[in-house]
């Protein structure tokens, strides 16, 4: 990449791209959400506790699904995401549900000249900071927008599981971060036949590297546990071992597949 612009160009084009399909896909199921199901998975809600009357940020929130999610839980939520288009469905939900969110479309690196508050907790999950080349600016962001004591709720995908090509058939890249991977796909996570051809950008990032981010810009881990499974059908050749609980079929549990942990700026 010549510079930060090329990546965020990329990328921000690619998640327009796939928003609509996203939004129509059984993978997000918007029609069950609408009817009162919660997006939310058992390992960030046994995290959360109860948020009545919480400030929440939530970065890199897509179409707000889990945003809207956290409303309904009776928190006051603002999520960011680089995709306008995914903030403009966003805004539509909370409208059509008349949830407490509001949305912000920005580079999340740029959030402090969009944004001015102090947030009771900042979450984000699944898929995140891999788009992200530069973790101790996130770690700074994170801190910039908790109130002091406030929670940091992160759920992510496993750096192993970024390791393997996509058949999880042998081990193609580092586990430490090298710089950017540009690489194109046909379809979507949500949607694998979808008419879709994308180009993206993105950044692995090890398990030091993010726990390091965090504690240079003042957030104390409090917990961190790992997971044998996915919640989510996101990776090819999976089987659904238990209800909710996707492994790489041929791996079965041996691999990590998702880390959460909390964390409280001093």
């Amino acid at each position: 990449m010549d510079s930060d612009s090329d990546y965020l160009k990329i990328n921000k084009a690619s998640w327009n791209s796939k928003t609509d399909t996203h939004v129509e896909s059984d993978f997000y199921d918007v029609k069950g959400f609408l009817n009162g199901k919660t997006s939310l998975n058992n390992i960030e809600l046994d995290l959360l506790g109860d948020l009545k009357g919480k400030s929440i940020l939530h970065l890199q929130c897509h179409f707000g699904l889990d945003s809207l999610s956290l409303a309904r839980m009776g928190a006051k939520v603002t999520g960011v995401d680089l995709s306008d288009q995914a903030i403009q469905r966003a805004r539509e939900l909370a409208q059509k549900t008349n949830l407490d969110a509001k949305f912000v479309s920005c580079d999340l690196y740029d959030l402090p000249n969009h944004l001015n508050n102090e947030f009771d907790m900042v979450f984000t999950t699944y898929g995140t900071i891999g788009w992200l080349p530069d973790l101790n600016k996130w770690g700074a962001v994170v801190s910039r927008f908790l109130k002091p004591g406030g929670r940091l709720i992160f759920v992510e995908f496993h750096p192993v599981v970024w390791m393997f090509d996509d058949e999880f058939s042998m081990i193609a890249y580092r586990y430490f971060n090298s710089g950017p991977i540009v690489e194109s796909e046909t379809g979507t996570y949500a949607n694998r036949d979808a008419d879709i051809n994308l180009e993206y950008v993105m950044w692995n990032h090890s398990l030091g590297e993010v726990i390091t981010s965090l504690v240079n810009n003042g957030i104390e881990v409090t917990s961190f546990e790992e997971y044998d499974y996915s919640p989510y059908d996101c990776f090819k050749f999976t089987i659904e071992s238990e209800p909710g609980k996707y492994r790489i079929k041929h791996l079965g549990n041996k691999l990590p597949m998702v880390y959460a942990l909390e964390g409280i700026k001093k």
